[in-house]
């Protein structure tokens, strides 16, 4: 599970709790292994965009670079705005190409889709991401739905954490069923 500053909360913590409850070991990295502080994305009554205040600080037990993408079952990618620098971090990208490579599910909610988008993986797929990352799909040559959740191959995509469980219950099944 890839993180940084600026990663959501609710992004990170529900499917990490999740995957402890199905007795998967979450590895989290980051781009150095410290603490980082993750923030609560919400929209207010009357804005157009998304307000972020401080959410809790979650540490990185690893950095990408020591990352070792054949001992991953899959990889689930967090939103926020952390994925906006994360991907530019070529360990991480080279992390997302070698589980795309080996066919391991990953999951990518909200601007998740930016650290895909980098590591060229996402063309001609369906996905699903924020609407404000349409563009980032398109560009780098993914098919933009809006939908709940959407698995195409290996890749399980949804909007935001209001999407949780709908995310986890497919990424779980791709989990399961490898």
């Amino acid at each position: 599970m890839p993180i940084g500053d600026a990663a959501e909360v609710l992004d990170t913590f529900y499917p990490m709790f999740r995957l402890r409850e199905e007795g998967y070991r979450v590895v989290v990295a980051g781009p150095e292994a410290r603490p980082y502080n993750l923030v609560l994305h919400e929209k207010p009554a009357g804005w157009d965009i998304t307000q972020e205040s401080k959410g809790y600080m979650l540490t990185a037990d690893t950095a990408f670079r020591d990352v070792n993408p054949a001992e991953l079952a899959g990889m689930v990618i967090t939103g926020g705005r952390a994925p906006e620098y994360l991907r530019y971090d070529e360990d991480l990208l080279r992390i997302t190409k070698a589980l795309f490579a080996a066919n391991k599910p990953v999951a990518s909610v909200c601007h998740g889709i930016e650290i895909l988008a980098a590591a060229d993986v996402i063309r001609g797929k369906e996905v699903t991401t924020v609407a404000k990352c349409k563009l980032d799909c398109e560009f780098s040559g993914g098919i933009y739905l809006d939908r709940e959740v959407l698995v195409t191959g290996n890749l399980v995509t949804c909007r935001t954490w209001h999407d949780n469980p709908a995310w986890m219950r497919e990424f779980f099944r791709l989990l399961r069923n490898q």
